[in-house]
């Protein structure tokens, strides 16, 4: 398995990898595949560009079947941190350690930027990702909030500090 980066040119595969997560693991994200659905291409081109200018997205590939994807961010209110966002790996490849693999690209990055810690927030149900954050070093904030659009359900804050 091999962790590389999205390059720019790729907004469709950015599109089709995004639009798989959402699907298999509708109750992890924020977002619905059907509203991303109806997107223009010119939305995954301007996302594209955003995470390939600045941030990064991390994909999992063996040969040109991606099996997995992270995002690293910039945290919005803080220049010192980074912020780990839509985490997903295909069912038929989990537990695997790709996860594992994508975490540490993500946290290579931030260190990379300079950043003194890495956030993220994750569905509080989620036993299986909440296990994958904790053993690579996230600990819960103590924060916690509905789940955007999703008001039923909680997700919980985690940070795991950088050397």
């Amino acid at each position: 398995m091999k962790i590389r980066a999205l390059e720019l040119h790729e907004a469709a595969l950015h599109r089709e990898v995004r639009l798989r997560a959402l699907r298999d693991a509708p109750e992890s994200f924020g977002e619905s595949a059907e509203d991303l659905e109806a997107r223009p291409y010119t939305y995954w081109e301007q996302l594209t560009r955003s995470v390939t200018a600045g941030q990064v997205m991390f994909l999992a590939c063996e040969g040109d079947a991606v099996h997995g994807a992270t995002y690293g961010l910039r945290d919005a209110q803080r220049s010192n941190a980074g912020r780990v966002g839509g985490t997903w790996v295909a069912p038929s490849h989990r537990r695997r350690g790709i996860g594992t693999a994508l975490l540490q690209a993500v946290k290579s990055w931030a260190g990379e930027q300079g950043f003194g810690c890495l956030r993220l927030w994750a569905p509080a149900t989620s036993g299986a990702a909440l296990s994958l954050y904790r053993h690579a070093g996230f600990r819960e904030t103590g924060q916690r909030r509905p789940m955007p659009r999703k008001d039923a359900l909680q997700i919980v804050e985690m940070e795991c500090e950088l050397p």
